[in-house]
């Protein structure tokens, strides 16, 4: 602020200083000007021996003719009718174009002059034209100027320091508002909104971005903490069973069944490894390989693992190859987590349809079973999502296959959809194709 204020005094000083040198300058130019135009008057009526006496002049000017014996051949009613106004140096360099300033002792009470000449008279008798113009008003008219300033500025620096000053204040009072609340958030670690200043300025509009990537982190820090816990408490279910299962053998002294802590092992690895992917690709969102892909290959490739499954999984395909861009390992995944969910709940028969055009690819997995309500249809996207009829851990998933599915989708600029298959689900993933 203060460096503005000493910036603004300086600026003003300069433009002061600059007035000041332009109006002298204008004074100055105005008055030899007019002095220029009385000698060339003078001298064409000499010219044209018309010249009277006393020499005829409006205003201010003193006007003498001397010729070249150095004696007075005409003045106006203001001059000297018999002493020429020049020494004989000065009105060789007035004759040679040179203007001349004459000190007030030289200006018979008129104050300091300014000097012009002009060469005038027929070619045997030349004759000199001198015109002497007062220059103290031009001074006068500085001076004057140089104290009004000289008063003024102090003041008028002052009211625009002070003017400044409540503006820029008032400018910065929400920046600093800002600062204040972002310093409370940054001491008590509480998700705290920041003041929004009225208006729609700029400051306003930085005071609605920043609340809004509060609000973003707040619900980023409470998808962490729901996710922890449900993570937590999904791992701590099969960890439960299998100390259950290993307590009551060592009581009864007979080795645990191994099928059991089998499965329970195999859900586990399952969860962790769910947890785990989801939590790369939170960390490394773009951490994918993409290259050339077949669908209808990849999706024989991935159902070929269902032969034992407690449905049958048939695979259809469109005449021609349907291709697309994307990682390979991720595409398998997307698949095998809705393959899963099929074979789950289907009651007969599981199928996965590979079509699509040139600017899209769909594959499209359906099955027979009890379906889901439009109404949860969005809902079971959601992490540790579960719906009321498969909420028994050991019957459903962990509630991550469909999270995972539509994470892995959108990360290949692609898309998931749930209909119903009359009876059943459809769940139609749309992936961009290759032409």
């Amino acid at each position: 602020m203060l460096i503005g204020a000493g910036g603004l005094a300086v600026g003003f000083g300069v433009g002061g200083v600059l007035l000041l040198g332009i109006l002298a300058t204008t004074l100055q130019r105005s008055s030899d000007n007019d002095a220029r135009q009385t000698a060339r008057d003078v001298a064409e009526l000499l010219d044209l021996g018309a010249l009277s006496q006393p020499v005829p002049v409006a205003g201010p000017p003193m006007v003498q003719v001397v010729d070249s014996a150095y004696r007075v051949r005409g003045a106006s009613t203001n001059a000297d009718a018999l002493v020429p106004l020049l020494r004989p140096e000065e009105l060789t360099r007035v004759q040679a174009g040179e203007v001349i300033e004459l000190g007030a002792d030289r200006g018979a009470g008129s104050g300091p002059l300014r000097v012009i000449a002009e060469v005038a008279g027929p070619a045997g008798d030349r004759q000199v034209v001198i015109v002497a113009m007062p220059a103290g008003q031009a001074r006068e008219s500085v001076r004057v100027l140089q104290t009004t300033l000289l008063i003024a500025y102090p003041l008028l620096v002052s009211g625009m320091a002070l003017l400044a000053w409540r503006v820029v204040g008032a400018t910065l009072r929400p920046v600093e508002d800002l600062r204040a609340g972002a310093e409370a958030i940054v001491h008590s670690g509480r998700p705290v909104r920041l003041p929004v200043p009225d208006g729609n300025d700029e400051i306003h509009k930085l005071a609605v971005t920043l609340n809004h990537l509060l609000d973003q982190q707040e619900a980023a820090r409470t998808r962490q903490r729901s996710f922890v816990a449900d993570a937590a408490h999904e791992l701590r279910s099969p960890l439960a069973n299998l100390r259950v299962q290993l307590e009551v053998a060592q009581h009864h002294g007979e080795p645990a069944a191994p099928e059991d802590l089998i499965a329970d092992l195999d859900r586990l690895t399952r969860l962790v490894d769910d947890l785990l992917l989801l939590a790369r690709a939170d960390a490394s969102p773009a951490a994918l390989t993409f290259t050339e892909i077949e669908l209808d290959e990849l999706a024989r490739g991935v159902a070929g693992h269902y032969r034992a499954a407690r449905v049958p999984v048939h695979v259809t395909a469109t005449d021609s190859p349907q291709w697309t861009i994307g990682d390979p390992v991720a595409l398998q995944r997307v698949l095998a987590n809705l393959l899963d969910n099929a074979v789950l709940h289907a009651h007969g028969s599981v199928t996965v349809t590979v079509t699509g055009s040139g600017q899209q690819t769909l594959m499209i997995v359906a099955d027979d079973g009890p379906g889901i309500p439009a109404q949860d249809r969005e809902r079971v996207f959601g992490r540790f999502t579960r719906l009321d009829d498969a909420r028994a851990r050991d019957a459903g998933g962990s509630g991550l296959g469909l999270a995972i599915v539509r994470d892995l989708v959108s990360r290949h600029h692609g898309s998931v959809q749930l209909d119903d298959a009359n009876p059943g689900l459809r769940v139609t993933v749309t992936l961009p194709g290759q032409r």
